[in-house]
């Protein structure tokens, strides 16, 4: 994108985007010396209020820079034109009628569950009723501890209607976990197929083989699922062959069908409980941090637009705390469950800017909070569940950060 020389009437201002946790901006303004400027950035939160975190001066070449990567990355400039009052008008009169339709439509889906209430039992999870499947081997454990979060509202009433669903975020933080969880407290089975460069389409499809002396055909997870009103979970999807792509193509619709063309294009029907769904580290808004998962693919955005795309953060300090007392009741206090939960969020820093290589998941969190326990002794404790997954020089730094939250025993 050619972004024309600078002047302060077209650059100076503030720049825009919306996030998961508010508003995240950056402030452009002239700075004391000729040909600098002064850029800010904060987050507001949902009450609208938020500080500078960063605060810096570049001269116009990196700001240029600057700006090409905002525009990248969904900002934009806030330049309301006050001269058109009838389009101004427009803008103010567009949400209240949005509330209003949005209301009518809540209203009529609540209805049209209550008329369906007959049909099956459901339970409730969030805000959202999810209807119940048959308990059978595959559906996973209950987490009594698992924090459902008010942003996965959105995320279980796609699953109630049967939406294709991609979870996007760094590893470790719980996108997976989500589906299971869900699945888990409404009875349905699920199956995980995880793309690591070895699956291969016979995996995912179906391939022939010949046993006792008889050629059968043996169907791959997704048919499999399909037929029995499974749960299916594309991990990684972003490491998938083409082919299996290719596949997964002809069911993304929410009745598409699968045509096993290797068994003389056969067509399967999806079972009316049978759910798919995929995570990604790299795809979409999280592009940006494909050089850290070595061996992503890029993917078309007429791919993604047959999913609804969510991208899932770590947990929130405080969310993370609450799941650490759950979890450990009743020996984890609150004290001891913020610094953990501030060790971690400081560890997920350092990866955002790349000064560590590994991620910090909510279950290498848990792991090291429970041995702690056993030990008394964090640095005891993070031996094996932390410096020894990680290299040399992560386990450095990652020591540096828990001293620097924890003093040493006396």
């Amino acid at each position: 994108m050619n972004v024309p020389e600078l002047t302060e009437d077209e650059n100076l201002g503030l720049y825009q985007r919306a996030t998961e946790n508010g508003a995240e901006w950056w402030r452009v303004s002239v700075a004391d010396r000729p040909e600098n400027y002064r850029l800010e950035h904060g987050v507001d939160d949902s009450n609208g209020t938020g500080s500078v975190d960063i605060d810096l001066v570049v001269d116009a070449e990196n700001l240029r820079a600057k700006l090409k990567k905002w525009r990248r990355e969904g900002f934009a400039i806030d330049t309301p034109d006050a001269a058109d009052e009838a389009g101004a008008a427009k803008r103010v009169a567009f949400m209240p009628e949005l509330q209003r339709v949005a209301a009518l439509a809540s209203a009529a889906k609540r209805h049209s569950q209550v008329e369906g209430a007959g049909a099956g039992e459901t339970v409730r999870i969030g805000r959202v009723d999810v209807p119940c499947g048959v308990d059978n081997p595959l559906v996973p454990r209950i987490n009594p501890a698992y924090l459902f979060s008010e942003r996965f509202n959105d995320i279980v009433e796609d699953i109630v209607e049967n939406r294709r669903v991609m979870l996007i975020g760094h590893t470790g933080a719980g996108k997976t976990s989500l589906i299971e969880q869900v699945a888990a407290r409404s009875h349905h089975g699920v199956l995980r197929s995880n793309m690591n460069g070895q699956t291969t389409v016979g995996d995912f499809v179906g391939f022939w083989t010949v046993k006792g002396g008889e050629t059968i055909w043996v169907d791959g997870v997704l048919p499999t699922a399909m037929r029995e009103g499974l749960w299916l979970i594309v991990d990684e999807i972003d490491f998938a062959e083409p082919s299996i792509l290719a596949a997964l193509t002809a069911v993304l619709e929410p009745h598409g069908r699968l045509v096993l063309k290797e068994k003389g294009n056969e067509i399967v029907a999806p079972h009316p409980a049978f759910r798919l769904f995929a995570t990604a580290n790299a795809v979409g808004a999280m592009s940006q941090f494909r050089h850290l998962y070595q061996g992503a693919n890029l993917m078309n955005e007429a791919f993604l637009d047959r999913w609804r795309v969510y991208m899932l953060d770590y947990l929130t300090p405080a969310e993370e705390a609450d799941v650490l007392m759950r979890t450990l009741a009743p020996h984890m206090t609150r004290a001891l469950a913020t610094t953990l939960a501030a060790i971690a969020a400081d560890c997920r820093a350092a990866f955002a800017r790349e000064d560590l290589s590994s991620a910090f998941s909510t279950r290498r969190l848990l792991d090291w909070a429970e041995l702690m326990l056993r030990t008394g002794d964090p640095e005891r404790a993070a031996g094996p569940a932390i410096y020894a997954k990680v290299s040399p020089e992560d386990a450095a730094l990652i020591r540096g950060i828990v001293r620097h939250h924890i003093a040493p025993a006396a």
